[in-house]
């Protein structure tokens, strides 16, 4: 009989990266959870991935070394839900939360849809949160809508948040929050930094302008 998995950590979230797991995830994903480990102070988990990064092949695309391009020069996307853990975040329900607090720092972290964000004044915008008036956005009251609203608040008190940009093809009269054509991932590399703006019932995630860098 296998025996079990051995924690490579006690207590707190970092007891969820056994060895085990760690082995799982690629390169990228390596090297994303390895600078988050010695970012949070972590050195355990660090020195296993340090470790478990030195033995993956150099090159391969068909292996667990696999560079974060794919063969058409693309970026290589993964799921929501490990986009979310490579940044330290849990999500509370991995089918429906798009947003998450990350209990090391308390940094909010959402999840973008990347078609929605637009250029305004020098810089981007992308509407987060509003209410759902006379039915125009449903999801706003299911569990997930009401959990991004509580974060949207709490990064508006915070002053700043965390944005992972989902790929994919939405579908006409639904939010792709709800429901999208077909979504292809989320790039592990690009992270944008953003502030949460409350403007009248909405929330909005702007950066890049002189006013919000």
């Amino acid at each position: 009989m296998k025996p079990p998995e051995t924690p490579v950590f006690k207590t707190g979230r970092a007891a969820q990266w056994t060895r085990e797991r760690v082995q799982q995830l690629g390169r990228q994903e390596l090297l994303h959870l390895h600078a988050n480990a010695e970012r949070l102070g972590e050195p355990e988990l660090a020195a296993l991935c340090a470790e478990i990064l030195k033995q993956l092949p150099a090159r391969g695309p068909g292996s667990s070394g696999a560079s974060a391009r794919t063969k058409n020069g693309g970026a290589r996307l993964i799921p929501r839900r490990k986009a979310f853990e490579a940044r330290g975040v849990w999500l509370q329900d991995v089918r429906g939360s798009w947003s998450g607090v990350r209990k090391s720092d308390g940094a909010i972290v959402f999840a973008v849809w990347a078609q929605a964000v637009a250029s305004v004044d020098g810089g981007c915008a992308c509407l987060l949160w509003a209410p759902n008036t006379e039915g125009s956005r449903p999801w706003s009251d299911t569990a997930a809508g009401r959990e991004r609203l509580e974060h949207c608040r709490a990064a508006v008190q915070r002053g700043s948040a965390e944005g992972l940009l989902v790929q994919g093809e939405a579908m006409e009269g639904r939010l792709p929050e709800d429901r999208a054509r077909s979504v292809r991932g989320i790039d592990p590399e690009t992270v944008v930094h953003f502030r949460v703006e409350k403007r009248g019932d909405e929330f909005w995630a702007a950066w890049g302008s002189r006013r919000n860098p």
